[in-house]
């Protein structure tokens, strides 16, 4: 009973912090993180018995992952308009993972004596946006800013996650081994294609005043036997988001039209599961973030041993940000700031075997690294905010003095 009363109390702080961001605009995951650790001390301080939760985080990390990716590919809109924008934000997923993971894994390899490929391997969980931390975050900012957070963000996590899987999985790295993974893309996309369709028939069919779980559990379902398989299951996510999301767009495809799909029903049973999703996703990722704020040992935030590397990761993460932002000629405030690491750091480094763990890389590094790309994001966001704002006030003051006049 004091479980559950204390686990709803804290959900509704949750619920109170992602209220209040759009005011205060302090990220609602370090408000978590914040809220888990004191926890943790509450339980020590007065001997309370805490079962031992750590296997749970993984569990709730890749539903979290699942629910995010879908909430944000659901948002998106598909048309010739956004071309550039796609291209800007994969471009913004894409370079920095690429070029930070390398030069980091170098890094490692050349000053701790480590094997290349493991040091890749831990290199790969810094080289990922948040989209669990940006998307939330950015709701104030405008919707062409939005839109390229959610693009990028969404982006910069399957690509991550392939990448990295594309690494552990492989030993060799010859033609036959990226010709065997663009085979894999190939069948993931097929498969995703054919699951949206009967999925959308689902959504139309079922009369069962219980069909959006059935629906959620079969999308876990097949991302599950997709990743045994070490198929890029996140694309499979995407996709069906992108596509029962966009039913309006590719309702010209001649393929599409064979379905006779009843698409004035259809995008009404979709927004309902969109604001399933969005309700599941904030349940989840506040249960994933106040458990992994209980995890956090002090020592490991304070550990003055780790914090060169820390640091010295965070400067690469926003000097390749600045570049990347020139290269698509998009302005650097506030969308600079925006490139917190979080949840698939998190998993992406506990799912890297004992044996292909380095000494140099812990869990100290990991959350360091995590609160302070999520602190210079919520100081940028807080600066340009009273920034717009003393512009606005401005221009305001002088339109009445002109008119004054």
């Amino acid at each position: 009973m004091t479980i559950i009363i204390a686990l709803c109390l804290l959900l509704l702080v949750a619920y109170l912090f992602d209220l209040t961001a759009a005011r205060t605009k302090i990220p609602s995951v370090i408000l978590l993180l914040l809220l888990g650790w004191v926890v943790r001390e509450a339980t020590f301080l007065f001997s309370i018995d805490i079962p031992d939760l750590s296997s749970t985080l993984p569990i709730l990390g890749t539903i979290g992952l699942i629910l995010i990716v879908l909430e944000g590919s659901l948002e998106l809109e598909l048309n010739k308009s956004k071309i550039g924008l796609i291209k800007k934000s994969s471009l913004g997923a894409f370079l920095p993972l690429i070029v930070l993971a390398f030069s980091l894994a170098y890094l490692l390899h050349y000053y701790g004596g480590y094997s290349y490929k493991d040091s890749l391997m831990n290199a790969i969980p810094f080289c990922v946006i948040s989209s669990a931390i940006a998307i939330p975050s950015v709701r104030n900012l405008s919707s062409s800013q939005k839109e390229f957070i959610i693009y990028e963000s969404s982006l910069s996590d399957i690509f991550g996650v392939i990448f990295f899987n594309f690494i552990v999985y492989n030993n060799s790295f010859g033609i036959d081994t990226f010709g065997y993974f663009c085979l894999e893309i190939l069948i993931i996309v097929a498969i995703s294609f054919v699951a949206t369709i009967l999925l959308s028939f689902l959504l139309k069919k079922i009369d069962h005043h219980i069909k959006f779980v059935p629906i959620i559990l079969l999308i876990i379902l097949i991302y599950e036997v997709s990743k045994i398989f070490h198929l890029p299951a996140l694309i499979f996510i995407l996709v069906f988001g992108l596509s029962i999301g966009n039913l309006d767009e590719l309702k010209n495809l001649k393929w599409i039209q064979n379905f006779r799909l009843d698409l004035l029903l259809l995008n009404k049973e979709v927004s309902k599961f969109k604001e399933l999703i969005v309700e599941a996703t904030f349940l989840v990722r506040a249960l994933f973030f106040l458990l992994f704020g209980y995890l956090i040992k002090t020592s490991e935030i304070i550990n003055v041993d780790t914090l060169v590397w820390s640091v010295g990761i965070v400067l690469g993460i926003f000097v390749l940000r600045i570049i990347q932002l020139k290269i698509s000629k998009i302005p650097l405030f506030p969308l600079l700031f925006v490139a917190p690491r979080g949840l698939i750091t998190i998993l992406l480094f506990l799912s890297i075997a004992p044996k292909n763990q380095i000494l140099l890389i812990n869990k100290s590094v990991i959350i360091q690294v995590i609160l302070l790309s999520a602190f210079i994001m919520m100081l940028g966001l807080m600066i340009t905010a009273k920034t717009r704002e003393s512009i606005i006030l401005k221009r305001r003051k002088a339109k009445e003095e002109s008119i004054l006049d």
